[in-house]
Parts: structure tokens; sequence; C-alpha cells
């Protein structure tokens, strides 16, 4: 029954934050301090492992072609593949789950703890569109962070490939190139765009009705990163089967 109630508490939660909405001159400064620290501040972790995971695609394909008569080409037609259909906006969101979800969760918990969001509250604010619409908007801009993921996850497929001799830069570009289909890149920015909300709002879900002390904070940013990943496996399957069948 607790699972019921939680999701019931967040689908409150949606509804609620939508309501008596923050005056304008401050909601622009709260959303561009939520731009710079959820997404211009996980560049750098998306960006390192997005480089390996493409190397690493790269090199295991590369190496499960034992027959002469497979086309090299296949290795960057794998590479492309794998990491714009799921990877990318799947792989990354997971990561950024324990990464911003994290963060998310202990801001909002802290906050509740020492009962700065009470305090929100007896002066009239609407506390939760005032944590949380900031985050829901500057996690929109999440498709930016899983482009540069796309883009630099095939360059470290190329480098893996090309300056570990498993196969040519001409045949490594002609299999990235190869049968390409646009709307495999669509695809991935619709689930992106879905991650994006389920990133913003499961761990403030966790964060804002928290209850206990210092302690709890952390037991609350563990038990967000679980959820938060979990339902955005099961999203990913959803839309997949929506979107590809």
């Amino acid at each position: 029954m607790k699972y019921l109630t939680d999701i019931g508490g967040y689908a409150i939660m949606v509804i609620d934050l939508f309501k008596k909405p923050t005056k304008w001159r401050i909601m622009k400064n709260l959303i561009l301090k939520e731009i710079d620290e959820l997404i211009f501040g996980s560049l750098g972790i998306i960006v390192f492992i997005s480089f390996f995971i493409g190397a690493v695609v790269s090199i295991q394909t590369a190496m499960n072609l034992t027959s002469d008569l497979i086309p090299k080409n296949l290795i960057g037609f794998a590479t492309r593949q794998s990491i714009i259909l799921e990877f990318a906006p799947t792989f990354c969101s997971v990561i950024m789950a324990g990464k911003v979800g994290s963060f998310i969760t202990s801001s909002i918990g802290t906050m509740r703890v020492t009962e700065q969001i009470d305090a929100l509250e007896v002066m009239g604010v609407n506390a939760l569109n005032y944590l949380v619409f900031p985050k829901i908007v500057a996690m929109m801009l999440y498709p930016f962070i899983i482009s540069v993921a796309m883009y630099v996850g095939i360059f470290g497929g190329w480098f893996a490939g090309v300056f570990g001799g498993f196969i040519t830069s001409a045949d490594f570009v002609e299999g990235v190139t190869m049968d390409f289909i646009p709307f495999h890149v669509t695809y991935s920015f619709i689930k992106t765009f879905v991650f994006a909300f389920l990133l913003a709002t499961i761990p403030s879900y966790h964060g804002f009705y928290m209850k206990g002390g210092a302690l709890e904070v952390g037991k609350a940013s563990t038990t967000s990163f679980v959820w938060t990943s979990v339902v955005i496996i099961i999203t990913n399957y959803v839309l997949t089967q929506l979107l590809l069948t």
C-alpha cells in the first residue's frame, strides 16, 4: 500500500507545483541557477562516460566480427545504433539519476530538515512551485546533454576503432552513415524529454516529503536514486514498445 500512497502523492505533487506560480523576476534567477547546476554541471561526467562507452562498443563489436565475410563497416553501424538508441538517452539518464537526482533530493531534503520549506509556506509562497518548477524547466535542456553524448560516443567509437587498428576511418564513417533512419534520433529525444521530467520530479518528491533528520536525508537520496532508475527503465521499455513497434 505504501507504493500506491507514494504514486498518489507524486501525482498530487505534480499538480500542485503548477498552482500559484512564483513571480517571473524571481523565477528567472532560480531557473538560471538550476541550469548552471543541473545541466552545465553534468556535462563533464556525461562527456567522459560517453567517450569510453562508445569506445567499448566499437572494440567489442570488432572483436566479435570473426568472419571475413562480415563487412568492417558494421562496427560503425553498431556503434551508431547503440549510442543513439540506448546508451546516450537511457544509460546517461541512469547516471544522471545518481548525480542530479541525489543532489536534488539532498538539497530539498536539507531545506525540509532545517524548516526552510515551512518558512516559505508561512510566507504564502507555493514551496513546490518555488523549488521544483525551476528544476523542471532547467531539465528541459537535458536533450542538449544527450546530443553531446551522442556525438562524443560515436567519436569515441571512431577513435578506439581507428587507433586500435580494428577498422579504417573510411569504413567506420561509411558504417555510421549506412541505413540511417532519422526517426531514431527523434525517438531518442522523445525519451530524453520524458526522462528529464522524471529526473526533476521524482527526486524532488522524495526530498520534499521526507521526514526525520540529517540521517534520513541520505536515506531519501538513496531511495530516490533507486526509484528514479527503476521508473526510467520501465518508461524506456514502454516508450520503445510504443514508438519502435
